[in-house]
C-alpha cells in the first residue's frame, strides 16, 4: 500500500431544486436526441428550480456550463438598450425585407408576415422577431450599450450566490461592422447558456436584476465561473455562426448606461414578451392554464454548412416562473423548443 487516508464524512448539500419540477424538466427532454437543457428560476428569489440537461449532452451540464448564440432571445437585450436610448415599445421602426451591411446580407427566418414589414411598432417588430428591424438600430444602439443592457438584466455578470460552476454569458463591449450588427440578433461573439437565458427572463419578471441560487450552503462549493471570462470557449457543438468585421457606424450612440433594469423599464419588456404570444408566432402558450405567459423565442445559426443549421431557444416567464428551453442543431425555436416549453409550464401548474 502506497497510500491511504481514513474516509471523512461529507458535508449535506442543500440546493434550492423542485423535485417535481427537476424531474418534470428531465422527464420534457428525455425524447430529445441533440444536447438540451431546460432551466427554471423563480424570479422573486433567483432560486434555480430546475436545470436539466438531456440525455442528448452525454452527461454534459448543457444547462449550466453550455456556450451558445442565443439568437433572437437577445432583442430582449437590444429592446432594453433601445428603451435606453428614448423608445417605447409603440415606437415605429423599419422592418424590410433584407438589410445589407458591409456587404453581408441579412435577412427574416422564412415565412415571415409581409403584414408586419414596412413600418411597424417595435412591440410588432418584436413578436414577430424581425431581424431587420433590430440590426437596423446598429447605428443608436453601440455594441457596449448592449453589453450594459444584458448587464443590467443579470446576465454576462459573476453569480457569487450560485454556488457551482456555471456560465452566464458572455457579450463583447466592442464590435463593428457585420460583428455589430449579428450581435444585434444575437450572433455574431454573444453566448448564453440556458442558465443565463432564464435569468435574463426572470430579470424582466422580477422588474430587477435576479441573482441566481443554486447550493443553499454555497461555501462547501466552487464558486460560479464568471460569464465575462474572455478566455471561455464554447461548448461542442455551440460554435456561434462566423461573421466579419468592418467599419464602425458613422452614427454615434449615446453613452452605455451602467444601471440595473428598472420597474418601468421591465413592464414595457413584459408588454412585447406577451404580444409574442398574443399576436406573434409563440400563440401555442395562449392557452396555458394560470397567469398569463409571456415569451421570446430565438433560432441561432451556427457552422459552416448552406443552408446553416439552428440551434433553437424559447424564454418564458409564468408567474414567478421563469423558463428557458434549449435545443442544440434543433432548428426553429417556435417549433422545436415551443412545444417542449407548453409541456413543461402545463405539466408546472
Amino acid at each position: 500500500m502506497l497510500f491511504s487516508t481514513p474516509a471523512e464524512a461529507g458535508t449535506t448539500l442543500k440546493t434550492t431544486l423542485d423535485i417535481k419540477l427537476q424531474q418534470l424538466a428531465e422527464e420534457t427532454l428525455a425524447g430529445v436526441e441533440p444536447a438540451s437543457a431546460i432551466v427554471a428560476l423563480k424570479p422573486s428569489t433567483g432560486a434555480v428550480l430546475a436545470a436539466a440537461s438531456g440525455p442528448g449532452s452525454n452527461g454534459y451540464n448543457t444547462a449550466m456550463l453550455g456556450q451558445y448564440a442565443p439568437g433572437s432571445t437577445f432583442k430582449i437585450v437590444d429592446s432594453l438598450a433601445m428603451f435606453r436610448n428614448g423608445a417605447t415599445p409603440d415606437s415605429k421602426v423599419d422592418c424590410p425585407p433584407t438589410v445589407t451591411v458591409d456587404g453581408r446580407t441579412f435577412k427574416n427566418s422564412e415565412g415571415y408576415p409581409e403584414s408586419s414589414l414596412g413600418s411597424v411598432t417595435l412591440r410588432d417588430a418584436f413578436a414577430h422577431s424581425c431581424n431587420t428591424a433590430f440590426i437596423n438600430a446598429r447605428d443608436t444602439v453601440s455594441q457596449a450599450q448592449l453589453e450594459s443592457a444584458a448587464t443590467a438584466l443579470g446576465v454576462a455578470v459573476e453569480a457569487p450566490k450560485l454556488g457551482a460552476d456555471a456560465f452566464l454569458g458572455s457579450v463583447p463591449g466592442e464590435a463593428e461592422g457585420t460583428q455589430h450588427a449579428a450581435s444585434m440578433i444575437g450572433q455574431g461573439k454573444v453566448l448564453f447558456s440556458p442558465l443565463s437565458a432564464a435569468i435574463m427572463a426572470a430579470s424582466v419578471a422580477n422588474g430587477a436584476p435576479v441573482s441566481p441560487q443554486l447550493v443553499i450552503n454555497a461555501d462547501a462549493t466552487p464558486p460560479a465561473t464568471p460569464g465575462t471570462d474572455a478566455g471561455a470557449s464554447p461548448a461542442e457543438g455551440g460554435t456561434p455562426a462566423p461573421s466579419s468585421s468592418s467599419a464602425a457606424a458613422t452614427v454615434a450612440p449615446s453613452p452605455a448606461s451602467t444601471k440595473p433594469i428598472t420597474k418601468e423599464e421591465a413592464a414595457s419588456l413584459s408588454d412585447m414578451m406577451r404580444a409574442v404570444v398574443t399576436s406573434g408566432h409563440a400563440g401555442f402558450l395562449a392557452k396555458v392554464p394560470g397567469a398569463p405567459v409571456g415569451a421570446k423565442t430565438g433560432t441561432a445559426e451556427f457552422g459552416t454548412d448552406d443552408p446553416p443549421k439552428t440551434h433553437a431557444w424559447i424564454v418564458a416567464v409564468h408567474g414567478d416562473l421563469a423558463v428557458a428551453v434549449f435545443v442544440e442543431d434543433g432548428g426553429l425555436g417556435a417549433t422545436t423548443s415551443g412545444p417542449l416549453l407548453k409541456t413543461f409550464l402545463t405539466a408546472a401548474g
